[in-house]
């Protein structure tokens, strides 16, 4: 893992939002183990079309199902020293100048000079879908993808919490 830069404010509970509308059950399940077992809230916001029973001690935040919705409500409630997952590159682009450390699934951690790339391509692909072509969607989410999240986000959770 990369390091990467984590600002600590004092007397401050450190909070885990996770963009749930997209995000994978096993990861889903990994945060909410890792953030027992490291004592953190994690916020789970979701649309109302995409409600799921809630998991004891883990917060589901509703939100309407109106597109940009669960975005929204993540930038306007993460704050700096915060930890957020998302596959949205358009949402991470905005939470890692604020100094949200975000997570992808597939466990890599947006860093703010790969963003104007990342967003270049996902524009042209978005044009070449309205134009009519085909694109090439993600891979099939992997077993590999998940241990590779698993290692990151625990890797991360331990060094916020300065155990090695």
């Amino acid at each position: 893992m990369e390091d990467v830069e984590i600002y600590f404010m004092p007397n401050s509970k450190r909070k885990v939002w996770i963009d749930g509308d997209a995000c994978p059950v096993p990861i889903k399940n990994v945060i909410i183990e890792h953030c027992r077992e490291f004592n953190l809230s994690a916020f789970f916001v979701i649309s109302y079309a995409h409600y799921t029973a809630p998991s004891p001690g883990v917060e589901w935040i509703l939100v309407d199902a109106n597109r940009e919705e669960v975005d929204l409500y993540l930038m306007n409630h993460s704050t700096k020293g915060d930890i957020a997952v998302t596959q949205d590159f358009g949402l991470a682009s905005i939470l890692v100048p604020k100094g949200v450390v975000t997570f992808h699934p597939r466990g890599f951690i947006y860093r703010e000079e790969d963003m104007e790339k990342m967003l270049f391509e996902r524009y042209i692909s978005g044009k070449e879908r309205r134009a009519g072509h085909r694109t090439k969607g993600p891979a099939k989410f992997q077993e590999s993808d998940l241990e590779r999240f698993t290692g990151q986000f625990k890797k991360m959770l331990s060094n916020i919490e300065g155990i090695h």
